[in-house]
């Protein structure tokens, strides 16, 4: 089967071509032809499996024969997603001066202003982000989205959950109708929440809601040639088991990712480690926007081997290098690991994941063991006598000079400042009431 016999456009069989994507994965097989008939769509496939041309692909299909306006709206929960997702429209589009706005927090809110006004074909946004626009920008700002033919929520459960409720319901109010546009909802975590979105009454007129899930993703969470491995360790020596993984021989020259909860936490290390003389770089949410991008941009290129992150980077991102993953924190949802986990063994490569496991997270592994399907292995390549002699004071010492930088520098205070006005508001608009 080849894109062509999916009913894709001449011009985007040949733009994947190019890429050299010839075959279309399941999800991009079963999805395709359903979202070219006008069906909306609920799509669900395991990570790297293709969900971003499974939708992009029909959408640019039909653009190309009538390219007016702001012809799609995507919506995802993270700036870097917004910004992968734009790059890959950009590449498809790119013979056919497709026009993109990219509308994401941490940028300008006047210059994103001026694209939504210029009605560019696509607009790839965060909800909160536009909702900002739709509040504050005016009319001219978001009319061009009030025309738009289709609608995605790309890591959909994450989209409709109630961090984003608000400033998703915000964009959906100057969106048309649902019966006058298409609305595809993608994710590699069917939840019921948003699998019930099928049974809802059908919109007149319009055939009813297509929903394909590859081989009942939450039985196949992770590829077969993911390997799975823990350490056991105190919770007050995590930096230093962190430190011998990182300087074993079989990873000297592995793209790394480190997964952590806070993100002080993802600072503290990638300072410590990079007093160590190790190429390191973090993503969190107290990051300026363009040292994030920077971050992003330096690890794909290998300029730096580690990458420190939280759960930022644990959705949809496409690095095809990384080989480890390491869960320094473990995540309180069995699902938020799959999902790290899903960074490393894409496309049919190995990949390894190590949980650093405290006597604190004993339950979310069992959890977690029970969600993959899959029983972790002891590594043995670190031991405790390993640790002792060649990481223990090394990094100790670093991470103490790390936190009085830090001290010095005032790391979290604009976040301290941020919480507790928004605390403040938030008794001042129960006053009022």
């Amino acid at each position: 089967m080849a894109f062509s016999d999916l009913g894709v456009a001449k011009w985007l069989d040949e733009a994947l071509a190019a890429m050299q994507i010839h075959t279309p994965t399941e999800i991009q097989n079963k999805c395709i032809p359903e979202i070219l008939l006008g069906r909306d769509c609920i799509g669900g496939a395991k990570t790297g499996s293709g969900k971003t041309i499974a939708f992009g692909a029909p959408m640019l299909t039909k653009w190309s024969e009538d390219p007016m306006g702001i012809f799609g709206l995507v919506l995802t929960p993270t700036r870097e997603l917004a910004m992968q997702i734009a790059e890959q429209f950009a590449a498809l589009g790119a013979l056919m001066n497709i026009r993109l706005a990219v509308v994401v927090g941490g940028e300008d809110m006047m210059e994103q202003a001026l694209k939504l006004q210029k009605r560019p074909h696509f607009v790839i946004a965060t909800p909160g982000r536009l909702a900002d626009h739709i509040l504050n920008s005016g009319e001219e700002t978001i009319k061009g989205l009030r025309s738009v033919k289709y609608l995605v929520l790309d890591e959909a459960d994450r989209v409709l959950s109630n961090t984003f409720s608000k400033d998703l319901g915000r964009c959906l109010s100057v969106l048309p109708d649902a019966s006058k546009r298409q609305t595809l909802l993608f994710t590699a975590t069917v939840t019921d929440s948003v699998r019930s979105l099928k049974n809802k009454p059908q919109t007149e007129g319009k055939p009813p809601v297509f929903l394909y899930e590859v081989e009942t993703v939450d039985k196949v969470a992770l590829p077969a040639t993911l390997l799975l491995y823990y350490i056991f360790v105190p919770s007050y020596v995590k930096e230093s088991y962190l430190h011998s993984i990182l300087s074993l021989e079989k990873y000297s020259k592995a793209n790394i990712i480190v997964f952590v909860n806070r993100t002080k936490t993802a600072e503290v290390l990638r300072r410590s480690l990079r007093k160590l003389d190790f190429r390191v770089a973090s993503l969190h949410s107290q990051m300026p926007q363009l040292e994030r991008t920077s971050s992003l941009h330096r690890f794909k290129a290998q300029a730096a081997r580690i990458l420190i992150a939280t759960d930022v980077a644990s959705r949809g991102l496409d690095i095809p290098t990384v080989e480890l993953v390491i869960n320094f924190d473990i995540p309180a949802d069995a699902d938020d690991f799959i999902h790290r986990a899903g960074r490393t063994a894409r496309a049919g490569r190995r990949g390894d994941s190590i949980c650093i496991v405290t006597e604190r997270d004993v339950e979310r592994i069992h959890a977690i063991e029970e969600r993959a399907n899959k029983k972790m292995e002891l590594l043995e390549d670190v031991t405790d006598d390993k640790v002792i002699a060649s990481s223990l004071q090394k990094i100790g010492a670093a991470k103490r000079e790390a936190l009085m930088d830090m001290d010095r520098e005032n790391f979290g205070a604009k976040r301290e400042i941020n919480i507790k006005k928004r605390e403040k508001n938030t008794k001042s608009a129960k006053k009022s009431h």
